[in-house]
């Protein structure tokens, strides 16, 4: 079994999910927000990384899957996407998790089956595929989404690693 916890960064809300995925079929541990208060762009970068620190101690995933910055008319709030991004990878290697980076596109398509699905797509994908009673918040959906997507694109590379030997690296 294998622990994953998916991000879906934001300089104002940072979605988390956890979730266990055994022999391609996953379980849902637990998912929620991060939520920023009113501080400097600094304080709550801190605050990302703190939560994300102590998500992983509480829960001890082995890997995280994060969605990537998608480009913005607003390059103030995409700097701002990056740096709550880059908090939340540093708290996830500091924890010794590897970590996946997966486009928007790529999180819908892996577990909607469209690359242009809209949120409230997502969110019933989640519920589900995971089984749930209600639908999580949409940030919260998201970052379970990522998990899903990272378990996804895991168990492709492990197959394909298996196989040919050339998955994670090993392609020379």
């Amino acid at each position: 079994m294998t622990r994953i916890i998916g991000i879906d960064p934001g300089s104002r809300r940072t979605g988390y999910g956890i979730v266990d995925v055994d022999a391609g079929k996953a379980r849902y541990v637990t998912s929620g927000i991060i939520r920023l208060p009113e501080k400097s762009l600094s304080e709550r970068l801190k605050i990302i990384f703190d939560g994300i620190t102590q998500l992983v101690g509480q829960y001890h995933p082995q890997e995280m899957g994060i969605e990537e910055v998608f480009l913005s008319h607003n390059a103030s709030s995409a700097l701002k996407l990056g740096q709550a991004r880059g908090a939340a990878i540093v708290a996830g290697v500091n924890a010794g998790l590897s970590v996946g980076e997966y486009s928007a596109r790529s999180v819908k398509l892996a577990v909607v089956g469209t690359g242009a699905a809209d949120k409230s797509q997502v969110q019933m994908m989640i519920v589900q595929l995971l089984k749930l009673s209600q639908a999580p918040a949409e940030d919260a959906a998201d970052a379970l989404a990522v998990a899903l997507c990272h378990a996804q694109t895991s168990r492709s590379l492990a197959v394909m690693d298996g196989a040919t030997g050339y998955a994670r690296g090993r392609h020379k």
